[in-house]
């Protein structure tokens, strides 16, 4: 998994009409190019973003092709917990 850092810094714009914000909604585009930089996570670490985001350890253990011990593992759960 890698993460663009200059993806992280895009804006977007707040409106309260939603049926202008509807109107105006446009297609997100990549920001990556040649040069961009990025990030490179290790597995552990994509484990951790991941459940700190909200997925569960199943999720995180299909999503990444994992066992669900070795996300338990990643995360120092016991497997009831």
């Amino acid at each position: 998994m890698s993460t663009s850092i200059s993806s992280l810094f895009l804006a977007t714009p707040s409106t309260t009409n939603t049926a202008a914000a509807a109107a105006s909604a446009v297609k997100p585009q990549p920001v990556a190019s040649a040069g961009a930089d990025t990030v490179q996570l290790t597995e552990a670490q994509q484990v951790y973003q991941l459940y700190n985001s909200g997925q569960r350890v199943s999720q995180i253990a299909s999503k990444l092709s994992l066992t669900e011990a070795a996300v338990n593992s990643y995360l120092n759960l016991s497997a009831t917990g």
